[in-house]
């Protein structure tokens, strides 16, 4: 099993197409490239942690959810709406703190200026920013803008950069 970050997918939102110049000629088109692309990296037994904006209405992440792989678990962003009960979320909540691979994680939609951890070595994973924030050192951006519009395991944050940034 594989934990995954993502964050920012804004599924069923044509605003996104425009303000962060998703290569998508319509949203049904990012939507589909999107899934397809979680489902290439993330198996059934795979756990994801989305680090909000997740979609743009309950409807449409209704109609989402069950298509992607994995145990999700919503960090809420600034646009997700109320989500129902009943929504196939592990976990929503709006602050998290996890252990993966022996390293400590800090879990928010927003980048944070300091974090529970962060001089002891713990990293803070968010999304909000669209890759345009400059980040400090064991900070990563983990939102599909910046990470090839799929889910990214911790791994393969820490190695692409090594210092930390992007």
């Amino acid at each position: 099993m594989t934990v995954f970050f993502t964050s920012d997918t804004h599924f069923g939102d044509h605003r996104t197409l425009n303000l962060y110049k998703r290569p998508f000629a319509s949203t049904a088109e990012m939507d589909e490239a999107l899934v397809e692309n979680w489902n290439a990296v993330v198996g059934p037994a795979d756990t994801v942690w989305h680090l909000g904006d997740f979609a743009r209405t309950a409807r449409r992440a209704a109609e989402i959810l069950p298509r992607l792989n994995g145990e999700k678990h919503l960090v809420i962003g600034n646009n997700d709406p109320p989500f129902a009960a009943g929504e196939a979320w592990a976990s929503v909540q709006p602050y998290a703190e996890a252990e993966v691979d022996g390293v400590k994680l800090v879990l928010c939609h927003y980048p944070f200026r300091s974090w529970n951890g962060q001089h002891r070595g713990a990293l803070n994973l968010h999304g909000h920013s669209h890759g345009r924030m400059k980040p400090l050192p064991r900070q990563y951006d983990v939102g599909v803008d910046v990470r090839g519009y799929r889910p990214v395991a911790l791994a393969e944050l820490t190695a692409r950069t090594p210092a930390g940034n992007r």
